[in-house]
């Protein structure tokens, strides 16, 4: 009668300390009816598939799977973290999910970009029509001809071709100079 309550005893403890393992990674683990894997093959499991471990008995465990099958199998191949390539097949499936979404807000945030952008555009163009309109003004001068040009324009362009003829006669009156003191008067272009 003890042994029987021992046995009970171990059996609701190892119920109460069942913890999540997982098939190691690039497996493929069967699941046995009996601990020596001789029995019937119940499921099999691969890498990084949960299990629920129910207890163990020397180099087996008895584990039950997710759709409720309960079985044995080895100790060795269990491990109490989830494998790297489980992780790694669980992070791509995010990231899948995550670029899925991608375009829909990147084309989101472009229009609200170029919304602020055209309103940061209009507020500096008033902006610079503001000091367009008071810069006349402000130098006492007449305001400009209708076709925006300033009234004293061909006054600026007769000085800068004046200038620019006195810049080439004074270039050339030197360059003749040096070339007849170099060749002794023979003018050789």
């Amino acid at each position: 009668m003890c042994l029987l309550a021992l046995i009970g005893a171990w059996a609701q403890c190892g119920r109460a300390l069942a913890a999540t393992a997982y098939v190691t990674d690039q497996l493929i683990l069967g699941v046995y009816a009996e601990q020596n894997q001789q029995g019937q093959r119940l499921a099999t499991l691969h890498s990084g598939t949960g299990v629920e471990t129910l207890g163990s008995s020397g180099d087996y465990t008895q584990v039950r799977t997710g759709d409720g099958i309960t079985g044995w199998v080895k100790s060795s191949f269990l491990v109490s973290h989830e494998p790297a390539a489980a992780r790694v097949k669980e992070l791509e499936d995010e990231l899948s999910r995550a670029h899925a979404t991608t375009p829909a807000l990147a084309e989101a945030a472009a229009q609200s970009e170029a919304q602020g952008l055209r309103q940061a555009l209009a507020a500096s163009q008033t902006e610079l029509a503001s000091v367009r309109a008071s810069l006349p003004a402000a130098r006492g001068a007449p305001a400009a001809a209708a076709g925006g040009l300033p009234p004293n324009l061909w006054r600026y362009a007769a000085a800068g071709g004046a200038s620019l003829a006195v810049g080439f006669w004074f270039g050339y009156a030197t360059l003749a100079r040096r070339i007849s003191r170099k060749f002794g008067g023979i003018k050789i272009y």
